[in-house]
């Protein structure tokens, strides 16, 4: 996988620099997201996101002030109850003008090089896709090192050659074209303090229980040790997780239960369902 978007000018000042993205024209591209009472960071998300050619939120009942805030922006609002992560993104892309999708979820911030970078973009190739680094935040730390780093996700493509692989946990993009690198990175702004870490690697172990059950996975305790073990020791020492200090620590922790948590859950499903 290769770079091929310039980056900006050298030498400018970052007056400068957002002075030239504003003459540049807008990308043919829509930038799509489902947000559930997402105020939390909604103001930053849309202003990264001006210069597409459209913003598109597909709500799914919000209640906060989400929809306040998307009516101060150049913001198109479609509502849809909640189909899950995975069919609520693939419904957002449908929804969408333009073939050319840019995926952001309501909690990841795109930065300057990128959104240069992609209003610099060949788009004759439909074939084409580009994933993005994704910076990964504990409230306004940034986890450098562990299993959280490198990310790299698949968020900009067209399509009509790309589309969600629902059957995963974590939903994600698959395409049959060649996959190249943006300058620059997705922000992710999800965690708003350790303890959330923990809280969402036992959400997204249900998720996955309920697809081991159905892939008709089993385990056994001797199995789950020797899994969460490698799980820590992986993110904490061979990916040098200890240089984030004590939230390396709760990062690893969180890579050992997401390890096992899901099969344990799946386990534990099937014995309380047998006669």
């Amino acid at each position: 996988m290769s770079d091929s978007v310039p980056v900006p000018p050298s030498g400018k000042s970052l007056s400068r620099r957002a002075t030239i993205m504003i003459e540049l024209p807008p990308p043919p591209v829509s930038a799509v997201l489902i947000v559930l009472n997402g105020e939390r960071l909604l103001d930053r998300v849309l202003s990264a996101l001006s210069f597409c050619s459209e913003i598109l939120i597909l709500d799914s009942g919000s209640t906060d002030h989400t929809l306040e805030i998307a009516g101060r922006h150049r913001v198109r609002v479609e509502h849809q109850a909640f189909l899950g992560y995975g069919a609520q993104k693939c419904r957002a892309v449908e929804l969408a003008k333009h073939d050319w999708v840019l995926v952001i979820d309501d909690d990841e911030v795109l930065d300057y090089e990128a959104a240069f970078a992609i209003q610099s973009l060949d788009y004759s190739d439909p074939t084409r896709a580009w994933r993005i680094r994704r910076r990964n935040y504990v409230g306004e730390r940034e986890i450098r090192f562990g299993q959280w780093s490198p990310d790299y996700t698949l968020r900009l493509f067209n399509r009509a050659t790309a589309q969600f692989n629902l059957h995963a946990v974590h939903e994600s993009v698959e395409t049959s074209g060649e996959v190249l690198t943006l300058p620059g990175a997705l922000h992710h702004y999800s965690y708003t303090d350790l303890a959330d870490v923990m809280t969402r690697a036992a959400i997204y172990s249900r998720a996955k229980a309920t697809r081991y059950r159905f892939e008709g996975r089993r385990t056994w305790p001797g199995q789950l040790l020797l899994r969460a073990l490698w799980g820590f020791v992986r993110s904490y020492i061979l990916k040098l997780g200890f240089r984030d200090g004590t939230a390396g620590l709760v990062v690893a922790l969180s890579v050992a239960v997401d390890s096992v948590l899901g099969l344990a859950i799946a386990e534990e499903q099937d014995e309380s369902a047998k006669p």
